[in-house]
């Protein structure tokens, strides 16, 4: 008798999962270079058309580990693919928009149908998935073409082209969302983001660290660095002892339907911006350590205090739509500190201290541990 292909009950993630998720991280850093050369709309308007792509191309394909059994060979050998190509498709983010936009539409294509292909096979077994499946799929098409008109054009049109692309993926993602039968796994699925999330700040920390082996290391450049470990564990504080405990509560208290769209919204669009949040703030900490004692520019300071609005204010969005209170810490004190870090022109060092006072007062504020009150899910 042949093994199913189906995801059991209670599916783990597994080192292949793991793997991939590590190569499609690297993407990240590939992000973080796009603001290198200065934050301006044009460099922020690229990475987030990028960091979209391979966000969307990571998450679709997620979503198809999560109906499988990852442990079954077959299902092994089609993500180590998935994953070298993966690879490529990371390697092509810097020159996305300089000259090897075909490569980069190319592989993420690519990690998409195999994305596709792998749910589509797993689904096969029943029918109702099948046709989930199959109608996200079709909708999905237009956002491919999309990217590989984008990529062939180049120039203006690639921005026009890839912007769409985004408008058609979550247009493909709310009429996907609608159908019955995705069958989804809410503790493997939330472990698989919240993998993504703590590997993603890992990456941000490897830029404060390639900031200090690329020069002498005076007291000042010490200093930003501990600053930048200290708020990069704020940040994970912020995410992992309140954020992701509510939230896995949250999709596993919800069932069929309810529980495909609040991980549709919740975890696969809303997770965007909070790790845009992770690449401003990787952006601004190596601004910060190879300029660490002078005045932050505006544009540096902005990018800062976005960094702080986007990871703390994309959980509190994820947390609201997943029908849970809202601790006012957590609405106000990220907006106080992102108005505090741009209107104070201050050295990075003092930068990153506000920051780090500000994410301290949301931890002693808002606490940690159990789930808190719900106030019902919020409709799709």
């Amino acid at each position: 008798m042949s093994r199913s292909i189906v995801s059991p009950d209670d599916q783990k993630v597994t080192f292949v999962e793991l793997f991939f998720d590590l190569v499609f991280v690297f993407s990240v850093t590939q992000v973080v270079g796009l603001l290198h050369d200065g934050v301006t709309w044009r460099a922020v308007g690229e990475a987030v058309l990028v960091f979209w792509l391979v966000w969307w191309g990571w998450t679709q394909f997620t979503w198809a580990l999560n109906a499988a059994d990852t442990t079954h060979p077959r299902v092994e050998v089609a993500t180590l693919i998935a994953t070298g190509v993966a690879f490529f498709l990371a390697v092509g983010v810097p020159s996305a928009f300089h000259g090897y936009s075909r490569w980069f539409a190319g592989t993420y294509v690519a990690v998409r149908v195999l994305g596709l292909l792998v749910y589509d096979w797993v689904a096969w077994v029943d029918p109702t998935q099948r046709a989930a499946v199959r109608l996200f799929s079709a909708v999905s098409l237009s956002g491919l073409v999309a990217v590989l008109i984008g990529g062939f054009a180049g120039g203006a049109a690639q921005y026009a082209w890839w912007g769409l692309a985004i408008v058609l993926d979550v247009v493909a993602a709310g009429i996907g969302g609608r159908a019955e039968g995705w069958n989804l796994h809410p503790e493997h699925f939330a472990e698989r983001h919240g993998l993504f999330v703590i590997i993603a700040l890992g990456e941000s920390l490897i830029v404060a660290a390639t900031g200090l082996t690329e020069g002498p290391w005076p007291g000042t450049v010490i200093a930003a660095a501990i600053l930048a470990v200290a708020v990069t564990g704020t940040f994970w504080w912020s995410y992992f002892t309140r954020a992701k405990v509510d939230l896995d509560h949250a999709l596993e208290s919800v069932d069929g339907v309810d529980r495909s769209r609040l991980a549709r919204d919740a975890f696969s669009i809303v997770h965007f911006p909070v790790l845009c949040g992770v690449v401003a703030y990787a952006a601004s900490v190596e601004e910060i350590l190879a300029h660490p004692v002078d005045v932050l520019p505006v544009a540096g300071r902005v990018l800062l205090g976005s960094a702080v609005l986007l990871f703390v204010g994309g959980l509190a969005a994820a947390l609201w739509r997943a029908g849970i209170r809202v601790a006012a810490v957590r609405r106000w004190v990220p907006v106080l500190t992102a108005i505090g870090v741009v209107a104070i022109p201050a050295p990075g060092l003092a930068s990153l201290a506000i920051v780090l006072g500000g994410m301290l007062l949301l931890a002693f504020g808002e606490g940690g541990g159990a789930p808190d009150t719900h106030l019902g899910t919020q409709e799709a």
